[in-house]
């Protein structure tokens, strides 16, 4: 197949869960399939990013476009504008007339056996007419996610725009899944969700993989017997809400039992009360972005999921697994995978039991290989990359013989509005 696949970012560093899973899933479709993928840029990638991309696609087209720094006044000035949009923040930023421009002129110059819209953010720029068939791969239920940040936010003003954006997201993602031949899913509850809330018709999972022969005990590191890790994008804030929560929470009484328990938090771009709190608290230490998250898992005694808000699959989950650590999570960081508690891992969703599950595993070395050894068991023996890549050029297979293409097969005309609004 000829596929162009549509994302809003350059792949490398493949420091985050949605990039390793299209980094991966890319690398293995392109044995057998043409790859065009054409992004936004916003200069933000490594330096060698571009250079990089033959490593998961035989074309690159890239479109520059610029977003605001968080946290910077004109940030809050356009976040306090997106109240007059219909359309979430998310997904406003992302707004490319250059970028829908580019999707045509690639559509008439080189006719695609199936595009591919990863995420819902580039949908934003799809044209409205489409020449061919068209899949979009949801690696989460962004409504969802948004609503769980409304409904654990407690701050009066924020819980108000928080049910906005929820809101605004679940009228965009429901109307910009219809557009598409397929949907694909990263989970089976995920699938089962959108089937539900959107009325879809063709919407399938995938699972997540892990690359088993990176992620695994290499022996080198001494285990630091008192050290909990937590891994991932910090700018995420679903992590960022897990980190002050067990922080705040959870943390004050696993020291109870356990004094000089530590927490190390690996992740790109740590929001600053984090940085301020290692500061002042020697037991918990943030990295920042680091080349190599695997040091820092095999260290650790415990690999700490403590996620309320979320959708999709956490990759860091398999990554861990892979590496035979033992997990705690809650229900939510483990959702969409099949684990078991217990056996792959301990879940626990409130403060006391999550803490309690913590000390447990801290004071018991037995379980800790226990729950490590049978997680690393499971993982390698199901969830390769390759597997994933297959079922996921399946369903693009399944679109493209599907009745008629996601539009008229004439020329491409470019709209200067928002193609989905």
């Amino acid at each position: 197949m000829r596929i162009l696949w549509l994302k809003t970012e350059l792949l490398h560093p493949i420091d985050k869960g949605g990039k390793i899973r299209t980094y991966n899933m890319l690398r293995e479709l392109k044995r057998e399939h043409h790859i065009t993928y054409l992004t936004l840029d916003d200069g933000t990638s490594d330096k060698n990013a571009r250079a990089r991309a033959d490593e998961y696609c035989d074309q690159l087209i890239c479109v520059p476009h610029q977003q605001r720094e968080k946290f910077t006044a004109r940030f809050y000035y356009e976040v306090a504008l997106n109240l007059l949009s219909s359309l979430p923040y998310a997904i406003k930023k992302y707004e490319s007339k250059k970028m829908r421009s580019a999707i045509a002129e690639q559509m008439n110059f080189d006719l695609p056996d199936v595009l591919v819209c990863d995420f819902l953010t580039p949908a934003l720029n799809i044209p409205k007419s489409l020449p061919c068939p068209a899949v979009l791969f949801q690696h989460n239920v962004e409504a969802m996610i948004w609503k769980r940040h409304y409904e654990v936010q407690t701050n009066p003003a924020k819980r108000a725009y928080l049910y906005g954006q929820w809101r605004k997201m679940e009228h965009f993602e429901r109307r910009t899944c219809r557009r598409f031949d397929c949907v694909v899913a990263v989970s089976y509850e995920d699938r089962e969700m959108m089937k539900k809330e959107y009325d879809l018709k063709q919407v399938y999972d995938v699972p997540t993989g892990v690359d088993t022969e990176y992620f695994r005990d290499s022996g080198r590191e001494p285990r630091d017997p008192h050290n909990l890790v937590f891994t991932g994008s910090m700018d995420w804030l679903p992590n960022e809400d897990a980190i002050r929560y067990f922080t705040e929470e959870i943390l004050p009484l696993v020291q109870k039992a356990v004094p000089d328990v530590t927490l190390t938090v690996v992740g790109r771009n740590p929001f600053p009360t984090l940085m301020e709190l290692s500061k002042r608290e020697p037991s918990i230490v943030v990295t920042g972005r680091v080349d190599d998250v695997r040091p820092y898992i095999e260290r650790a005694a415990v690999y700490v999921v403590p996620l309320r808000i979320g959708g999709g699959t956490r990759l860091k989950i398999y990554e861990a697994m892979a590496m035979e650590k033992a997990i705690v999570s809650t229900t939510i960081g483990a959702e969409g995978l099949p684990v078991r508690g217990g056996a792959d891992l301990l879940l626990a969703d409130t403060v006391e039991a999550f803490a309690e599950a913590v000390v447990k595993i801290l004071n018991n070395e037995g379980l800790a290989r226990r729950l490590g050894q049978q997680a690393a068991s499971g993982v390698k023996e199901n969830f390769g990359w390759r597997n994933v890549a297959q079922s996921f050029a399946s369903i693009c297979e399944r679109a493209i013989e599907i009745g008629e293409p996601a539009g008229s097969p004439a020329p491409l005309q470019v709209k200067t509005e928002s193609s989905v609004q």
